[in-house]
């Protein structure tokens, strides 16, 4: 029987959760030590296959400014985050670049776009 021990970052309160793997239960997995049903869900999600957003910057043709801040727009995987930082190092940008707009679509085929967080004439 697997375990891990975590804190919920759902919400402030930060509820030390236990998630311990139980073929009895309907998910699979029994949660223990949260104080809502999102606590829950976050400890599953973690346990099973854990995300993260990226939040980085890639290279700007700019007199102005030499880098765009991006992030990826959904969770890459844990333990693809440094293949996604590569794929974003080789970036450089020339042209205009609006807040929202698309740099990388699906980068690693995980189904998550790499997106600006700033505009950039």
């Amino acid at each position: 029987m697997d375990k891990k021990e975590l804190v919920c970052i759902v919400c402030p309160k930060g509820c030390r959760l236990t998630v311990i793997e139980d073929k009895g239960s309907e998910s699979g997995y029994r949660v223990e030590g949260n104080t809502c049903p999102r606590g829950e869900k976050y400890g599953i999600k973690e346990f099973v296959n854990p995300t993260r957003i990226v939040t980085s910057t890639v290279k700007l043709k700019n007199k102005y400014h030499k880098r765009l801040p991006v992030r990826t727009n959904g969770g890459i995987p844990k333990e693809r985050i440094f293949d996604c930082m590569s794929i974003i190092k080789s970036i450089e940008i020339e042209h205009k670049v609006e807040v929202g707009q698309i740099i990388v679509k699906n980068i690693l085929g995980v189904g998550v776009d790499l997106i600006a967080t700033r505009s950039i004439e």
